[in-house]
């Protein structure tokens, strides 16, 4: 698969491309899905996740972060449907959504219950401030969504007085969760 490329930039979050590998797999989009993200920012997640579903509606409440979503979208080679919305969330959320990905943490308890009302079947949201992962955790707990929860670090390694050392990026806290029945290892905790 080819790299995503972002040559416009919108201050992207935790959701780096080591980051969207582990989503990606969390998500385990196929052409028959339809893929919904709230906060899409970059597009980075829009992307990679339009190589994988058949349909992609991206949501995002600031319009110029919209517009660089979109041109880093035109920058790609992607196969599904894309549909990019000024909205936000949970207004202008599909009520036929398979897969939900939360980029950001505003409302995020009015786009689970929305998941939970039209059975989205699969829901990931990262988080990088340990306060909200923490209420997050309880939102999705409360529903009946929180398959796991997942914490990881990623870290960059450079050259350091002719050896390698390592910057890290900020801790990523990855909420699982799914409406209905998992078979496999997405419901193992």
């Amino acid at each position: 698969m080819s790299r995503v490329s972002l040559p416009h930039d919108a201050k992207a979050g935790p959701t780096k491309s080591e980051v969207r590998a582990v989503l990606l797999g969390k998500l385990a989009l196929n052409p028959s899905d339809h893929f919904t993200e709230v906060g899409s920012c970059t597009g980075a997640v829009t992307i990679e996740a339009a190589r994988q579903a058949g349909r992609v509606t991206a949501l995002e409440r600031k319009p110029d972060r919209l517009d660089v979503t979109r041109k880093n979208l035109d920058a790609n080679e992607v196969t599904a449907d894309v549909t990019l919305r000024e909205a936000e969330a949970p207004a202008g959320l599909p009520d036929d959504a398979d897969a939900l990905f939360l980029g950001g943490s505003r409302n995020y308890e009015a786009v689970l219950d929305h998941a939970v009302e039209t059975g989205i079947d699969r829901v990931v949201m990262n988080v990088s401030r340990l306060e909200v992962a923490g209420a997050a955790t309880e939102a999705f707990r409360d529903r009946g969504l929180l398959d796991e929860v997942v914490q990881f670090q990623v870290s960059h390694g450079y050259e350091l007085a002719g050896a390698t050392s390592f910057d890290s990026d900020n801790p990523v806290y990855m909420l699982v969760g799914a409406t209905g029945e998992q078979t496999g290892d997405e419901g193992q905790q």
